[in-house]
């Protein structure tokens, strides 16, 4: 039913903007034998609108394999580069947060380490909406930030990494099989601000998946009900992402960004210092508008990064 939804939802958006375009090529006629100026701006105007409603219809026509619209587990751990590294992690917090709100996405942080000195050494979000999962597979990979530290007394440049991993939220019409005996359920007291709630309880939850040692934690929930729950859901949508993973790699499919999150392979550089620039060292598109873009405004990277990706599996099949 979910499927046949998503294919009435397609057509009936192809038939809108079909009929749409019938009608302005009609305001124009009009507009042109009038010789009515405001009526043809007002053409050209929908017509813009149009086009961008096409160009995403078409790019969403690209995410078609399996997963790309499920919602979306997002991890992100700190590396290299010490306190700048743990305060990259919380940018990257922030700006993913700041994208998903910008979507009209819902999303929330299910657990997050603090670093001891401000920052976070890890924390993994649930961010719900279309294709959510499609479009941000092209972050999965190392993050690098250039800029003047401003834990350096002395203002010197650092570089500080981050790596971010995507997981498709796994629905609950795909089964995945856990048996109980194969995990380690462990509770303790969850941390950070949060009123009487919070440290005076074993909430928090980890979860270890003992054949391949795969640990998840919630802390985000009020209760340890939820907080196993939530741990259980981030749990299964990394064995399904493994599940794909090995498919792809029988199939030869390119899917190597998840196998190659290391230090010295980043995907991205962010330069606020001696110059402001972001690249993609995949797709070579850049720009100068740095704030913006750690405001959530990334889209473009995401959009330019899948459309290669598509070329390429065209070009290759």
């Amino acid at each position: 039913m979910k499927e046949k939804a998503d294919l009435e939802r397609a057509v009936s958006s192809f038939d809108e903007l079909a009929g749409n375009y019938e009608d302005l090529e009609v305001l124009m006629e009009l507009a042109e034998e009038e010789e009515d100026e405001a009526s043809a701006e007002e053409a050209v105007e929908q017509l813009t609108e149009l086009e961008e409603r096409v160009r995403k219809l078409e790019f969403q026509r690209m995410l078609g394999e399996e997963g790309d619209n499920a919602n979306a587990m997002v991890e992100i751990n700190s590396g290299a580069g010490g306190k700048d590294a743990a305060d990259w992690a919380l940018m990257l917090q922030r700006m993913y947060l700041r994208w998903a709100d910008r979507q009209g996405h819902k999303a929330s942080i299910v657990d997050e380490q603090q670093a001891e000195e401000g920052g976070i050494t890890r924390c993994t979000l649930s961010i719900e909406g279309a294709f959510v999962y499609g479009y941000l597979k092209a972050e999965i990979g190392v993050h690098r930030l250039v800029r003047i530290s401003p834990f350096d007394a002395a203002a010197r440049r650092h570089t500080a990494f981050a790596s971010v991993a995507v997981y498709p939220a796994v629905d609950d019409d795909i089964e995945i099989v856990i048996a109980e005996s194969d995990l380690q359920i462990d509770t303790y007291r969850a941390s950070g601000a949060g009123g009487q709630h919070v440290n005076t309880t074993d909430s928090a939850v980890r979860i270890t998946h003992l054949p391949t040692n795969t640990v998840v934690c919630c802390q985000g929930e009020r209760s340890q009900h939820k907080n196993k729950s939530m741990a259980l859901k981030l749990l299964k949508a990394k064995m399904y992402t493994a599940e794909l993973d090995r498919r792809l790699a029988e199939s030869a499919t390119e899917h190597s960004q998840k196998k190659r999150i290391e230090w010295g392979s980043q995907i991205r550089s962010y330069v606020l210092h001696p110059y402001r620039l972001v690249k993609d060292l995949r797709t070579s598109v850049e720009t100068g508008n740095v704030d913006r873009f750690l405001d959530g405004d990334i889209a473009e990277f995401m959009e330019a990064w899948l459309v290669q990706r598509a070329n390429e599996s065209g070009s290759s099949g």
